[in-house]
């Protein structure tokens, strides 16, 4: 019996339609192709698109699609770099419930006089890995990496007058080096000038130590996957926010008592998530940071990192409940990527963050606002009976 190699299993029409879908000129001839093709509309994904392609990155571009976006708030921060303020959020997201339970969690905050939020900006970093072929070439790559620190950070920003090199971490296995280059992008996500900047920081070390790069993305960044490294150094920016709930916003708000509440976090985020071997101990982050990613035109790739944290809840002497969340790993932008599309930047006007940073402790504040309320909900058992009544 003869085998057919993979190239031939090939539908002819298949590969036909690859190749043409790439050489139309327009959103319009790829959609006409489409409907002729597939005998099928697509009238609505037309509509949708109000961007210019010019202004676009997406290739084979045929239209766009929607998602529903609600808003949230007023949520009401403080923290130690930006003055008292009150927030509308965002949230596109297909899920029934979930902005209604954000915002029933920016009410109790705003009316236990607001949470408090920190942020600390890690930057974002790109992982190569190198080839050294030996444990002694190892040791000299990592002294020769020690002494050069300064070339290295020159090089990297050469390539924008936006990014500044902030360090390096490195570990070596066998003759395999991983090297995690850290750099400060300002008020841009930021990968993009990563990997730029490492580029052509690996053309320098390959010139100067004939140490090959094998790859430009080691998994040592590590970028769009749960990781503990990005746990423990952190990425993009960590952040933490905290409130204290009054016995009777937690009765009047959140229909439920503080220890009810306690008792489902620690059975859920703690012990359950010891015992699934969760990189997450929390409720739901990925949940809010989804939406959020969503409404404002941030990679939603990076939802992984987002998902990573820790929800802490105690109940004090006087039956308030102490709140707190924290976020090793926040990968945003407030320019740049996706933040440029029109209605992504209308989004961003909802929220009226000025600067990365500060976008970034409005999303805390947010995260804090969805844990408290899906606890709650958890406590006085009626998840199950909200999604019926507002959709899954």
């Amino acid at each position: 019996m003869i085998l057919s190699s993979p190239s031939t299993l090939i539908d002819v029409n298949t590969s036909n339609l690859f190749k043409r879908l790439s050489e139309f000129k327009s959103p319009k001839e790829r959609r006409d192709f489409l409907k002729n093709k597939l005998k099928i509309k697509l009238d609505l994904i037309e509509k949708a698109l109000v961007e210019k392609e010019k202004d676009l990155h997406c290739e084979n571009l045929v239209g766009a699609t929607i998602l529903p976006l609600g808003v949230a708030g007023p949520l009401k921060i403080e923290s130690e770099k930006l003055k008292v303020k009150s927030y509308y959020i965002p949230l596109a997201t297909t899920e029934g419930a979930l902005v209604a339970s954000v915002n029933r969690g920016c009410k109790a905050i705003t009316l236990s006089g607001g949470a408090y939020v920190n942020t600390h900006r890690i930057g974002a970093t790109r992982g190569p890995v190198f080839y050294t072929g030996s444990i002694r070439k190892g040791e000299y790559f990592y002294r020769w990496l020690k002494k050069n620190s300064d070339q290295i950070a020159k090089v990297a920003e050469s390539t924008s007058s936006h990014l500044k090199f902030k360090k390096y971490d490195i570990k070596t296995v066998a003759d395999y080096a991983y090297v995690r280059f850290y750099y400060d992008t300002q008020d841009a996500m930021g990968m993009n000038m990563a990997t730029i900047a490492t580029q052509k920081i690996i053309e320098m070390i390959e010139k100067e130590t004939k140490i090959k790069c094998l790859s430009i993305a080691g998994n040592f960044d590590n970028d769009k996957k749960p990781a503990w490294i990005n746990f423990i150094n952190n990425r993009g920016f960590k952040a933490w926010g905290e409130v204290i709930l009054s016995k009777k916003v937690i009765r009047e708000v959140l229909k439920s008592r503080a220890e009810d509440i306690f008792e489902v976090w620690l059975a859920k985020c703690m012990v359950g998530s010891a015992m699934s071997g969760s990189s997450g101990f929390n409720s739901h982050f990925a949940n809010v940071i989804a939406a959020f990613f969503a409404a404002t035109g941030q990679d939603l790739a990076h939802v992984v990192e987002g998902s990573l944290g820790i929800t802490i809840v105690k109940v004090l002497d006087n039956g308030s409940l102490y709140f707190s969340v924290y976020l090793p790993a926040l990968m945003l932008g407030t320019v740049g990527g996706g933040t440029q599309l029109k209605t992504k930047q209308e989004a961003l006007s909802i929220v009226g963050a000025k600067t990365s940073l500060e976008l970034a402790e409005v999303l805390a504040g947010v995260v804090l606002a969805g844990e408290i309320s899906l606890l709650a909900s958890l406590a006085e058992g009626t998840l199950a009976k909200v999604h019926e009544r507002l959709g899954r």
